[in-house]
């Protein structure tokens, strides 16, 4: 019987370590008495439905071993969220089609929420329909928001460069603070997870150290005790440095930035909380401030990463590849933190049925009592993932990525899909 072939996408916003991911699956899969070819989406699930699939096998072996120390998506991501079976039964019917015309049974899906939603659909809906896969969800998310896991990878970067930037930043200001800027605020990722805010405080060494307030979409924000707190931090340190999470929200649960708009995936489009924050800063207390949002640059910083995070991720991917080999399904690979004072951790598993849809917020007891920080206890699970150096390979300066050929593989059906 033909080994079944196996067919990896990248979904969803990426990291600075989705990539080492990719490298996990592919030097497992190709290394599997198992599975046969590897084949890649381009540009995530949208790959599948049109059937455009990237022969992985047209690429080196040194080529595929530098994904780990490459950003982005390498193959290419996308926010495209399945709709149920009931409401597109059209997507499903167009993926078996694809996936038995290339012989392909296995599916790792390598994103955060919602890709383990769509994971979970295509391993059930695809034995409803005649031709079995095993899906295998790859974690990956700069956000930190999914359960049963202790971390998820590509965070462990984005919060080594948030802490680093605020560290940064905040010198910068206390440098000018007697005659310019005495307001700085840094908007970072996290829509309803203050996971990457908190990260923020890795940057404060000494008790008066930035960042003196922290903004978290698990506290309702108040105005007057927000200001408050900004005119005793000024009045006492000269300056004041804060880290906002792009989904500081107000008690009935508005968000300070919501521009109106959604996503492919109905999420409120936010609009800058930054601006709006400053705004508030100079009409009520007058002082020079500066602000900046970390955006892209935040999961794009590869040459800042995180090498415990640059592991866990490379690490996954292979278990990924392992589970499938034991025939395990609808499952997503977990990072689990070993007991010991120092830092541990290995691989295991969860159902998706009950990873799908859910997220997982900052606990209160990693807040401090005002709200503003983070405590002993949130420190201590932070502190080390971002533990680490792991610099790419430079030339002439510039960090050396890989560059993927990115060869198609001849298409077998005639009938094109729209997506």
């Amino acid at each position: 019987m033909a080994k079944k072939n196996a067919f990896y996408a990248q979904s969803g916003g990426v990291t600075a370590v989705i990539n080492a991911s990719a490298c996990g699956v592919i030097e497992a899969a190709r290394a599997s008495k198992k599975i046969g070819k590897v084949y890649a989406g381009n540009n995530g699930i949208i790959g599948a439905l049109r059937e455009e699939l990237i022969d992985v096998s047209k690429e080196t072996r040194s080529t595929i071993s530098a994904l780990k120390h490459t950003p982005s998506g390498a193959f290419g991501s996308c926010r495209y969220k399945l709709k149920s079976l009931e409401e597109n039964r059209a997507e499903y019917e167009r993926l078996i089609e694809v996936f038995k015309a290339h012989n392909i049974g296995y599916f790792f899906y390598n994103g955060g929420g919602d890709s383990a939603d769509t994971c979970l659909k295509i391993s059930q809906l695809s034995e409803k329909m005649g031709y079995p896969i095993q899906a295998i969800h790859v974690p990956k998310t700069v956000d930190n928001d999914l359960p049963f896991t202790d971390c998820c990878p590509g965070f462990g970067s984005v919060a080594k460069y948030v802490a680093v930037s605020t560290k940064e930043a905040s010198m910068d200001v206390a440098s000018m603070c007697e005659s310019s800027t005495k307001v700085f605020i840094l908007e970072v990722m996290g829509r309803h997870a203050g996971w990457i805010a908190a990260a923020g405080a890795l940057a404060k060494e000494q008790e008066d150290d930035a960042p003196h307030i922290i903004l978290f979409p698990e506290i309702a924000f108040n105005k007057e005790k927000f200001l408050r707190k900004v005119k005793q931090t000024v009045k006492k340190n000269g300056y004041c440095v804060i880290v906002a999470s792009e989904g500081a929200q107000y008690k009935d649960g508005t968000f300070l930035a919501d521009a109106g708009t959604t996503d492919a995936f109905g999420h409120k489009q936010l609009g800058g909380v930054a601006p709006t924050l400053a705004s508030m800063v100079k009409d009520e207390l007058g002082y020079k401030y500066h602000w900046a949002l970390a955006d892209y640059l935040q999961r794009a910083g590869r040459h800042i990463a995180s090498a415990t995070d640059v592991e866990q991720a490379y690490a996954v991917g292979r278990r990924a590849v392992e589970l499938a080999e034991a025939s395990h399904n609808a499952v997503m690979v977990t990072i689990e933190r070993g007991k010991g004072k120092k830092y541990s951790w290995s691989v295991g598993q969860a159902p998706l049925d009950k990873v799908a849809n859910v997220e997982k917020m900052m606990p209160r007891s990693y807040i401090t009592r005002d709200g503003f920080g983070v405590t002993e206890a949130g420190r201590a699970y932070l502190q080390p993932l971002i533990q680490g150096e792991d610099y790419p390979p430079y030339k002439n300066g510039i960090p050396q990525y890989a560059r993927l050929k990115k060869v198609l593989v001849e298409r077998k059906l005639k009938k094109r899909f729209k997506v």
